[in-house]
């Protein structure tokens, strides 16, 4: 390989790690959102999903893990270390396998994760006080947002202890549906109705969730795509540098 080739490719691949480095940094804020969000549908799931808050914790450590594999290849790159270059090259095939693997996994278990967000859903439904509790007000601000009832619809609210067992007609205030006449809407609680039908929506939210990933799905696709192409190009780029490196020179790294 030319002097001049050799210098593109160390270039560009130091290009490429900084952007390793700034997709890193996404990933672990994405775990830590994950981890510390308390106003969204994932509040809901993490109070009382293992499983979650697990994968939040993966996700920070595969984000700190690339910001400090961005850093060392483009020590590695700049330096032409050729160690720090084979070290690089197999974390990213760990990296990379390990992405596809929990892809499979998730693809294949689908359905058991579907229905341990159900019974998550309907534990909350039932146990619902309207009381000052992350995943209730997580819950409420879910329906409210994006107007929905329940997680397959209204009368999943049928099963909450305090309307099944008090003696006025009881709803959920932030499933109120407000282009229908009456009260004040009110954003958590419970609410008392005037007559027997609910004014709520008649929309469950597993709808308006699954209709948010269907019309997402290209964008998810994509970045998942986006992201596995340049792990892969980084690849090869660290496997060439290393190849036309043919002796170390650790004088070339700065001493501190």
């Amino acid at each position: 390989m030319g002097k001049g080739c050799i210098t593109a490719t160390k270039y560009l691949l130091f290009l490429f790690n900084l952007l390793f480095f700034i997709f890193g940094a996404l990933i672990m804020g994405f775990g830590l959102w994950v981890l510390l969000d308390n106003q969204s549908f994932i509040a809901v799931l993490q109070e009382s999903s293992t499983t979650l808050k697990v994968g939040s914790y993966i996700l920070i450590g595969v984000g700190s893990l690339s910001m400090l594999m961005g850093f060392l290849g483009c020590i590695g790159a700049i330096y032409e270390i050729r160690c720090l270059l084979g070290l690089y090259f197999t974390c990213l095939l760990l990296i990379l396998i390990a992405q596809v693997t929990a892809a499979v996994l998730i693809y294949f278990q689908r359905d058991l994760l579907k229905h341990e967000i159900s019974s998550i859903v309907n534990k909350i439904l039932v146990n619902y006080t309207g009381q000052n509790k992350t995943s209730e007000h997580a819950w409420d601000y879910l329906q409210r947002t994006i107007q929905c009832c329940g997680w397959t619809g209204p009368s999943n609210w049928t099963e909450n202890v305090w309307i099944r067992n008090s003696t006025q007609i009881l709803y959920p205030c932030s499933c109120r549906n407000a282009s229908i006449p009456g009260t004040e809407v009110q954003e958590t609680g419970l609410c008392q109705s005037l007559v027997h039908d609910w004014p709520v929506y008649t929309k469950g939210c597993i709808s308006s969730v699954e209709d948010w990933l269907l019309s997402n799905c290209g964008v998810i696709l994509g970045v998942c795509i986006g992201v596995a192409v340049i792990e892969l190009l980084g690849m090869v780029l660290s496997m060439c540098l290393c190849k036309s490196v043919h002796q170390e020179v650790y004088t070339k790294v700065p001493k501190y």
